[in-house]
């Protein structure tokens, strides 16, 4: 009578703790899921930013400085790899990092841009720079979406007694994206 008793009892503990397990696998996979849509937005800006160096050097040949700049920070841009199932705080702000280098080395390139107005009115050029805009709006959705599945996930697992089966499977919080520091003060525009 004890035995069936216990065994009753944790057949009554399994059952909710698969539930809660199985739950966690969805959300987790969600995360990495969302991951992977915002490395394709990356990696298409990527690949738009080389064909855009190639359009300019052909107007700009002089200005090597900044095209090195631009195919060193691609390059170190291509080089980090991000292990989806380790998406903690330290991790997105190295990948941050380096994408924070080449948005900063495109700026520079747009800077070279500006002295060519015939570059401006070239139709590739035009073409790219509308892809590469929209391309910017793809990454910034996408990273929202993923901060949205990582909250979903991270709240799950937090809540108990979600907290004990994520805890004794392993199931760790996801980093967020964040605003890299000074987005919060506006630029200065001068005439």
């Amino acid at each position: 009578m004890i035995i069936s008793s216990i065994l009753i009892f944790l057949v009554i503990l399994f059952i909710p703790g698969c539930a809660k397990y199985n739950s966690m696998v969805d959300k987790q996979e969600n995360v990495e899921k969302q991951w992977a849509q915002v490395e394709n937005q990356y990696k298409r800006r990527l690949d738009l930013i080389g064909n855009l160096v190639e359009t300019v050097k052909g107007y700009a040949s002089h200005e090597k400085e900044t095209f090195v700049q631009v195919t060193e920070a691609r390059a170190k841009a291509t080089s980090i790899e991000v292990d989806p199932s380790d998406l903690d705080e330290n991790m997105l702000a190295q990948f941050e990092e380096v994408q924070g280098s080449m948005t900063e080395a495109l700026s520079k390139l747009m800077l070279v841009v500006e002295a060519y107005p015939e570059l401006k009115a070239d139709s590739q050029f035009r073409k790219l720079m509308d892809e590469l805009t929209t391309t910017e709006n793809m990454i910034a959705a996408e990273r929202q979406a993923f901060n949205e599945v990582a909250k979903a996930y991270n709240t799950y697992i937090r809540k108990f007694p979600n907290n004990i089966v994520a805890k004794i499977f392993g199931f760790d919080r996801k980093g967020y994206f964040e605003a890299p520091e000074g987005s919060d003060i506006a630029p200065e525009v001068e005439f």
